[in-house]
């Protein structure tokens, strides 16, 4: 059968692995391949070459776009996006493809045939971390960031390093907007997926590491700081707003120090939950969950659960200091307040910002 999708495949220094991969496509009666050098070394541009012949000797539509330099992977996407979207020649979307090897042509054709009946949803192939001889940097990089987003932007992922992935087109013209050059980039992408309310389902692939992942070009380290980056912006508002509350607490409570322990926690809280609450709301609307319109609603659920955190956090803090005394306040309320800022994120990202649709492009 054939499939109306467009391959993009990109690769830095390739071998022969690139030449297997593109050989197995051509014969998978695919309509279209975008091939990506990202600034390989001169002695490797022959395998770009010898790549796209094969291409073009199978009948399938094969181009190359070039990097003089390596910028990154993320940017060989955007371009290969754009590039695409130019001109989609009747497709509905693309595959990404990593070019060592590691996509059997089935799950490569799965993504595919899956976009083509869903033309609205995302596909995300999924290996399974849990089978023998993963590589260590790989099983741990995977379960961490597979713990940061489910925390963080209540995406259930099993595999958050996967570079197969079929997108629709409608999604595509928002990945260009996003952010990153190299690995963070695919990282930016998931994160849209939830911001934009994005409809994605995973696919089991086959899990290949040749040579112990070595053809990789994910730095462990360095790539991983990006990533952890990228995800604790979600955190970074809610930090910020929470600094700003136990300062004016702190302040207030010395203030208020005449007046009895209930009242004065109680009107520190208030206060300095108020102020707060501004900032949290403005920088949680437009930065951390990007919500649009519906503002009467997000204010209104808002505020709702500041009052609850609000007594919440003075009745057990008020409870705590009866029995502990007024010197415990700062550190009682510190403990208080970070299970409270835990709940409460989940809670905003689930109810108060949620988006209830797509807006179709």
């Amino acid at each position: 059968m054939s499939y109306p999708v467009a391959i993009i495949l990109p690769s830095l220094n390739p071998d022969e692995k690139l030449l297997k991969v593109v050989s197995a496509i051509a014969e998978s009666d695919f309509s279209r391949l975008i091939l990506i050098d990202d600034g390989s070394l001169p002695e490797k541009r022959v395998y770009f070459e010898q790549a796209l012949s094969i291409a073009k000797e199978a009948g399938l539509s094969a181009e190359l776009l070039c990097h003089a330099k390596n910028f990154g992977k993320g940017r060989g996407l955007k371009n290969a996006f754009n590039h695409y979207l130019c001109d989609p020649k009747g497709c509905l979307g693309v595959v990404t493809v990593d070019g060592d090897n590691q996509h059997h042509i089935d799950d490569i054709r799965a993504c595919a045939q899956s976009l083509q009946e869903n033309p609205d949803t995302i596909f995300l192939g999924a290996r399974d971390f849990s089978l023998e001889g993963i590589p260590p940097r790989s099983r741990f990089g995977n379960r961490f960031t597979s713990l940061l987003f489910r925390f963080a932007c209540g995406l259930r992922l099993s595999d958050t390093q996967t570079g197969l992935r079929a997108i629709p087109n409608l999604c595509l013209m928002d990945f260009l907007d996003l952010s990153g050059e190299r690995f963070e980039y695919e990282t930016n992408m998931l994160l849209e997926i939830k911001a934009k309310g994005f409809a994605f389902q995973e696919i089991p692939i086959r899990t290949v590491y040749i040579e112990e992942n070595k053809s990789s070009h994910f730095n462990p380290l360095v790539d991983s700081f990006r990533i952890l980056g990228v995800l604790f912006r979600f955190l970074a508002a809610s930090g910020a707003s929470w600094l700003l509350d136990l300062g004016l607490f702190t302040l207030l409570q010395i203030l208020f120090q005449r007046l009895p322990i209930t009242a004065s926690v109680f009107l520190s809280t208030a206060a300095a939950r108020i102020c707060s609450s501004i900032l949290n709301l403005s920088l949680n609307r437009a930065v951390v969950f990007r919500q649009h319109g519906n503002l009467t609603r997000t204010v209104m659920r808002y505020y709702i659960l500041c009052a609850v955190q609000l007594l919440a956090s003075a009745g057990l803090v008020s409870f705590l200091l009866s029995f502990l005394g007024r010197s415990w306040a700062v550190p009682v309320k510190l403990c208080i307040d970070t299970f409270l800022f835990l709940l409460s994120f989940q809670i905003q990202r689930e109810w108060v910002f949620r988006k209830d649709e797509v807006s179709p492009k």
